[in-house]
């Protein structure tokens, strides 16, 4: 029997690549969202996730009219993944990003635990670092950018995915269950790698994310990754490709916009900032969408 994942924010960048992905991988996705996501294999809810009488009856009803004609009742839910959120400041009032970030984190992780999901995967985010929206230029503490950092963000947004970390590891040591929390860098769509020149010509534009991306179609590889990896109890993994998104090498680049920034291990010519040794090394990620295939340099 095919696992089914409820997927939140299916609708958004990363997800309308990520549940694709997820589909061709053999699963049932239910996707959830206030917009419908038009996939084919895909069902969709809309509901508001920042309530949570909503989302308890997300995690509890049928996906669609052939549900009914088994007569077994509501099927429970093999995994949850947790993609939707004000994906940035300036959209929304502050409050109301942190509120509805942090809000719906909790309602998803509550409802699925307390319903006996044994695998959730939430959308934490690189901002956790605290450069990407600090106020004025700041310093990383150190190179790469590991998942045992200090993450410090000033801003609304990078805050509220510190605090939902914070909300699923409770939540994990509660219920002994696996929830794993993804730094996910700037996602990177396919038609977006035609900007990388321009990325190429002036490092400035993307320091503040330590040139960082990630590939919509790797996302999906990771997120399935993490649904078939199990016993870990909470776990944080930067979701980020191998390499810079620059044709200068990484220290380079260091050097250059973060001179008294120190690095901590020897890194490979253009290896990512945002490290991601710890999905490669743990859940076995080799990433296809390297934007070398795409960008000519």
């Amino acid at each position: 029997m095919k696992k089914r994942i409820l997927f939140t924010g299916g609708s958004g960048k990363a997800g309308r690549h990520t549940v694709p992905w997820l589909v061709n991988a053999g699963y049932e996705v239910h996707n959830v969202d206030l917009v419908p996501l038009n996939s084919p294999g895909v069902t969709n809810l809309l509901a508001d996730v920042t309530d949570s009488g909503q989302v308890y009856n997300v995690l509890t009803m049928h996906r669609d009219f052939p549900d009914l004609d088994r007569g077994k009742g509501v099927q429970p839910f093999d995994a949850v993944v947790h993609f939707a959120a004000i994906p940035r400041i300036l959209i929304k009032p502050d409050n109301e990003t942190f509120r509805i970030n942090t809000m719906s984190t909790y309602n998803v992780i509550e409802a699925a635990a307390k319903l006996g999901v044994k695998k959730i995967i939430i959308a934490s985010s690189e901002t956790t670092y605290g450069v990407c929206f600090a106020e004025g230029h700041r310093d990383f503490h150190h190179f790469p950018l590991e998942e045992d950092y200090d993450v410090n963000p000033m801003d609304s947004y990078g805050l509220s995915k510190v605090v939902n970390e914070k909300t699923a590891r409770a939540f994990a040591e509660r219920f002994g269950i696996d929830i794993y929390a993804l730094r996910i860098g700037n996602v990177i769509e396919p038609h977006e790698y035609e900007r990388f020149p321009e990325y190429f010509a002036d490092s400035e534009i993307r320091k503040r994310i330590a040139w960082s991306y990630i590939d919509a179609r790797d996302l999906g590889q990771i997120v399935h990754l993490c649904i078939e990896k199990s016993g870990l109890g909470f776990e944080v993994f930067n979701a980020a490709n191998d390499t810079v998104s620059a044709n200068t090498p990484s220290r380079e680049l260091a050097a250059k916009h973060f001179p008294n920034v120190p690095f901590m291990r020897e890194i490979g010519e253009y290896e990512g900032l945002l490290s991601n040794r710890k999905i490669r090394e743990v859940l076995g990620f080799k990433e296809e969408h390297n934007w070398r295939r795409y960008v000519e340099v």
